[in-house]
């Protein structure tokens, strides 16, 4: 569509020691975007890789999967922003269809459905964990997800407007669970889920899961944010 494949769009790119992924996902970025590096504290040198590679590097010394997040959004000026996780199991290049639908007006968030591909690519505990925060969210917001994936797109000043806190593994959830609240229009789409390169820093372990579960039922445990009611439009 006009105007997406021009410098309208930021892709926030939260990472801690990536260096052998990001080649591959920064050469997948649609071209006119901005791919926003979010270096959480790596010692690989995944910050000068993503340099060396074209991308925009910005440091969050707060560790969590959150704060790299929202210092990725705090840092971006395209009017529409999406988020893809660093570690080669999603395909960013994916984004430009979720990016037409939020310009066209069919949908105010869209969220990837992750359809795992080869072995390995989404163990069984973070896939039972991700069905059980699903179920979570249905009963709190009514909205029949069936994944919490982290690649997504959606208007930057929206997505400001929601005010989201959370800065540890319960961001991904806050941010819908928020948009939720202030009627925004929430849809998913199917996407291909690929062995990551490395190792989960959230969800490669039981312990890693269960330190994700517990941030996000605390989210879910919020009372309903009402500062950005009304949605997007």
């Amino acid at each position: 569509m006009a105007g997406v494949t021009e410098h309208t769009v930021d892709v926030v790119l939260p990472c801690l020691n990536e260096a052998e992924a990001l080649p591959w996902v920064l050469a997948r970025i649609p071209a006119g975007w901005r791919a926003l590096v979010v270096d959480n504290g790596s010692t690989d040198g995944s910050a000068d890789l993503a340099r060396s590679l074209g991308a925009t590097v910005v440091s969050e010394s707060r560790r969590g999967f959150g704060a790299a997040c929202h210092a990725g959004l705090l840092a971006a000026d395209a009017e529409f922003v999406c988020f893809c996780d660093c570690d080669a199991s999603l395909d960013p290049g994916l984004l430009t269809g979720f990016v037409a639908a939020v310009a066209a007006g069919r949908a105010d968030l869209v969220l990837g459905r992750r359809r795992p591909r080869g072995p390995g690519a989404w163990p069984l505990h973070a896939r039972a964990g991700n069905l059980a925060l699903a179920h979570m969210l249905r009963r709190r917001t009514g909205l029949r997800l069936h994944d919490l994936g982290p690649l997504r797109a959606m208007r930057r000043e929206a997505v400001l407007a929601l005010a989201l806190t959370d800065r540890r593994s319960g961001y991904p959830l806050q941010m819908v669970v928020r948009a939720a609240d202030a009627g925004w229009r929430v849809r998913e789409e199917d996407v291909p889920y690929l062995p990551r390169a490395g190792r989960s820093k959230v969800t490669g372990t039981w312990r890693g899961t269960w330190h994700a579960v517990r941030d996000m039922r605390a989210v879910l445990a919020e009372p309903p944010h009402t500062a950005a009611l009304g949605g997007t439009r």
